[in-house]
């Protein structure tokens, strides 16, 4: 499926413009943006650990709507503890300390790095109250939807690599003389594009899981009025490190379920997304259930005062939300359920234009 004005890049031509073939390379986890006006890029970890708390850092090269040359990177950290405490951190470089790699995922900001071949990750943290390290080893290999480059109008980009789609995790955390130890699954994906998100999307979820033997990744991205609402479908299934289902566009149905109006975000959000692949063989539907939220802001947060209320002016109003719950994995052989298998799931909806839902 090819839609007029939004697309994901899969032509022979589209693939030699990027230099890409079908099996992603080490080289596209690392830099892939020159720092011109309106690119962005970030590289992006998150993990469920074993006593049940989240951990997400993320290392950003700049603003996410840049409108001026060059880098202003900076790095953050959310650990949110099951009973729902939260820390939360953002790094800075002190004197333009910060260095990107091209050849492989190679960041550093101040003290802080995020480095890994698409197989093996190391990640350290520290600020003024912890200290952190962090090993992730792939399950998964690499992946990406078709190219991983989704195109508005042709030359407007937004791409999109899951390093790592799911992984085996452990976390050092240092704080107060205090060592812990934690094991978990975790996830690793690279981000970048030439124009601020929000002059092309109007928001999109995202997910990711691990279902007892099996790997979910999963989006539902939709363009903006400008881009006639045209919808992305992103959907990878692995069962023991083998990807077994990825061809959305032809055999996914995708359905939001039990809608609620949330008065921070003024979104209305749905508690349920299915995402039904079937392609005449196999047959899998994927359900997340809301439970709860670990993070909701708007995006003033990530905007000077002065870009904020342009966009406000223009039409815009962006919120993120970081929600928690259930994914339940349904397997159908002849149209009836032989495998049900239920695990906690975290997934995100970014919103970018005005409320709007889904018909």
């Amino acid at each position: 499926m090819m839609s007029k004005h939004a697309w994901m890049a899969s032509s022979q031509e589209e693939y030699k413009r990027y230099n890409l073939n079908e099996i992603p390379q080490i080289w596209e986890d690392g830099l892939r943006i020159d720092g011109s006006k309106g690119s962005y890029e970030w590289w992006y970890f998150d993990s469920k650990l074993n006593d049940g708390s989240s951990l997400v850092l993320t290392f950003f090269t700049g603003p996410i709507a840049s409108f001026s040359e060059g880098f202003k990177p900076y790095a953050t950290l959310t650990h949110t503890l099951a009973n729902g405490e939260k820390y939360d951190s953002k790094v800075y470089p002190i004197n333009n300390d910060y260095a990107f790699s091209k050849e492989q995922c190679d960041v550093r900001i101040g003290k802080c790095t995020f480095k890994g071949n698409m197989k093996n990750y190391e990640i350290y943290w520290i600020d003024e109250n912890i200290e952190v390290t962090i090993h992730l080893h792939a399950n998964v290999p690499a992946w990406r939807p078709r190219s991983g480059h989704i195109l508005f109008n042709t030359k407007k980009l937004f791409a999109w690599l899951p390093s790592v789609p799911e992984g085996n995790v452990t976390v050092e955390i240092k704080s107060n003389d205090t060592v812990t130890n934690y094991t978990g699954t975790g996830y690793h994906d690279h981000n970048w594009g030439n124009i601020p998100m929000f002059f092309v999307m109007h928001h999109w979820y995202w997910g990711r899981a691990k279902i007892g033997d099996y790997q979910v990744v999963s989006s539902y991205i939709t363009a903006n009025k400008e881009h006639s609402y045209d919808e992305i479908p992103i959907f990878m299934i692995a069962k023991n490190g083998e990807i077994i289902a990825d061809k959305a566009e032809e055999y996914l149905t995708y359905t939001e379920e039990d809608y609620y109006f949330d008065e921070i975000t003024k979104k209305h959000v749905a508690n349920r997304l299915i995402y039904d692949y079937d392609d005449g063989n196999k047959h899998y539907r994927i359900t997340y259930k809301r439970e709860g939220d670990i993070e909701k802001m708007g995006m003033e947060t990530q905007l000077t005062k002065l870009q904020y209320v342009f966009i406000w002016l223009i039409g815009l109003r962006g919120s993120y939300q970081r929600i928690i719950g259930n994914v339940t994995l349904e397997v159908f052989e002849n149209e009836q359920v032989i495998e049900t298998i239920t695990a906690p799931a975290l997934w995100e909806l970014m919103y970018f234009g005005k409320n709007r839902r889904r018909q």
